[in-house]
């Protein structure tokens, strides 16, 4: 395996020249709907069939590019929805980027960033899609074009809220027997000490268990949540409100265990932010979240140099998403496991081949000789899950 990068250098990023530009033809918006394996239950509501909104660029010759769109269906986790997403790429996104020369697939954050707030996902999905047509075209991996040095990445898992101690014992022992390098339990207000303590005890003081919250504590819940610094966690995730730094700073203060920021980061300047304050030490760093892979890109750069330990995070991705994931997972400022399981975690069957497998010491190879994604999209399974289309082009003149 290549060795990672040492904190304060930057990877290596493939060159691309202004030469090489890249005219986008159409823009194809497909919503499939994916049972899930099992329901995924956190502190905000459970989830049992995930609506996937993937998008499809094709440039003027003929080539393609796929990305995902990783919101909820519900506005729980960010304000946008597969509807918002949907209408805000036909509104607002497509027209800034269709029939327009782009040199990288970098030159399209700018576009949708000038008098365009918010709707990050929507914006993601789209862009993402651009950085896997641009791979394609130069006949590189995605993984190689962001500047990832590994060739496999830890994984870990994300479990939701069980119904009771014991069963999440039963599921996390599992999980440990997988070969799982971390896992993430999820957590709410009464659902949260007896819970850990039980993993803890029955897992034993080595395993790597963390929790995740999701936003669903107060400060009226501190004590209980310092609590937790007694059971040897690797971090507690979001447990305040997304848009709340002051108040995670000064339970930070209180806490030994470090603050992982998922919700609360939605660019660089917040990453900034939490070290000024010091309002947490970890950030879950979510592509879809941040805008896209230029945006991700520049807070792994930020956190790599400054030695602040980042992970990829999951959102129930099918196989699409779940390769952004991998490609941004294998750069080296990625220094913990991320929430990038397999696809029989979730699917009984995925949209992509061959489906992302883990091996038995909770590894996943980075396909790093492959262009793009380094999957191929299963056009007929994806064909079968659709509940709608629209196929955007320019503008006529």
């Amino acid at each position: 395996m290549t060795p990672p990068t040492p904190p304060g250098s930057a990877p290596e990023r493939v060159l691309v020249s202004s030469a090489f530009p890249m005219r986008l033809r159409e823009i194809h918006l497909r919503e499939i709907q994916m049972p899930l394996k099992e329901p995924f239950r956190i502190s905000s509501g459970v989830q049992t069939v995930r609506r996937i909104l993937l998008v499809r660029v094709i440039d003027e010759d003929g080539r393609e590019g796929w990305g995902e769109c990783t919101c909820g269906e519900r506005p729980n986790y960010s304000p946008e929805t597969p509807d918002t997403a949907w209408l805000a790429i036909r509104e607002w996104v497509a027209p800034r980027l269709l029939g327009r020369d782009l040199a990288t697939a970098r030159a399209a954050r700018p576009l949708l960033e000038q008098n365009f707030r918010g709707h990050s996902m929507a914006k993601s999905a789209v862009e993402t899609a651009i950085w896997d047509l641009e791979a394609k075209r130069r006949g590189v991996a995605l993984a190689v074009l962001l500047g990832g040095e590994r060739e496999e990445i830890e994984v870990g898992i994300s479990l939701g809220i069980q119904a009771s101690p014991a069963a999440l014992v039963e599921k996390a022992q599992a999980c440990l027997a997988r070969g799982y390098r971390k896992i993430k339990i999820k957590i709410g207000p009464g659902e949260d000490v007896e819970f850990l303590t039980a993993a803890r005890a029955a897992l034993g003081p080595e395993a790597p268990l963390m929790a995740d919250a999701n936003s669903a504590y107060t400060t009226a819940d501190f004590d209980r949540l310092v609590a937790l610094d007694d059971l040897g966690l690797l971090m507690i995730e979001q447990p305040l409100a997304w848009d709340d730094l002051l108040r995670h700073a000064i339970l930070q203060r209180r806490l030994k265990t470090p603050i992982c920021l998922d919700e609360s980061i939605g660019h660089v300047d917040r990453v900034e932010d939490m070290l000024a304050l010091g309002a947490g030490r970890i950030v879950n760093l979510k592509v879809g979240r941040v805008g896209g892979l230029a945006s991700a890109l520049a807070i792994h750069d930020f956190c790599h140099a400054r030695a602040v330990p980042v992970w990829c995070g999951g959102m129930l991705e099918s196989g699409v998403g779940r390769a952004v994931n991998v490609a941004i997972a294998s750069l080296p400022g990625f220094t913990i496991p991320g929430d990038v399981s397999p696809s029989e975690r979730y699917w009984e069957r995925d949209i992509v081949r061959p489906e992302w497998t883990m091996s038995e010491n909770g590894r996943i190879r980075v396909p790093r000789d492959r262009p793009g994604l380094g999957v191929e999209v299963d056009l007929d399974r994806v064909e079968n899950l659709t509940a709608r289309v629209e196929v955007l082009t320019p503008p006529a003149n």
